[in-house]
């Protein structure tokens, strides 16, 4: 499955002018941070960020190895981190709140076990009216 995706990462001209875009501008911004807050480092950034842009536009193709990297990390990240999210959803909510429901005796399906033909439940019949047919909710 994360095979097929990485073997799908898209190498188009454009889409390594992006990257190459994107990555340089990044840096930028952080080299103009560090510039305005008076860090000598801003420089450290603001080669590689220049490098990129430029790069980016002017022979793309080179960028193709690194964005290759840098998209299977994404992926491998994006699966991680996507059942981590759900892990930590699945202990710190649903179940606390399975716990308290089975404490209190609250049965949301209202399903015992029983001996009955069926779990249907008779209701009343209101008398249809207009106003239910157009307001449903």
């Amino acid at each position: 499955m994360i095979k097929e995706e990485i073997k799908l990462i898209k190498e188009s001209p454009k889409d390594l002018t992006k990257f190459g875009l994107t990555i340089g501008a990044v840096l930028v911004i952080i080299a103009a941070i560090l510039y305005l807050y008076g860090k000598a480092s801003y420089l450290y950034f603001l080669a590689p960020g220049l490098f990129f842009a430029s790069i980016g536009l002017a022979i793309p193709q080179m960028l193709k190895p690194l964005n290759k990297i840098w998209m299977t990390i994404a992926i491998l990240l994006g699966w991680v981190m996507t059942r981590v999210i759900l892990s930590i959803l699945f202990y710190l909510v649903i179940t606390p709140i399975g716990l308290i429901a089975r404490l209190t005796g609250k049965n949301f399906l209202i399903l015992k076990k029983s001996n009955k033909e069926t779990y249907w439940e008779k209701r009343e019949q209101k008398s249809a009216k207009q106003i239910d047919y157009e307001r449903q909710f």
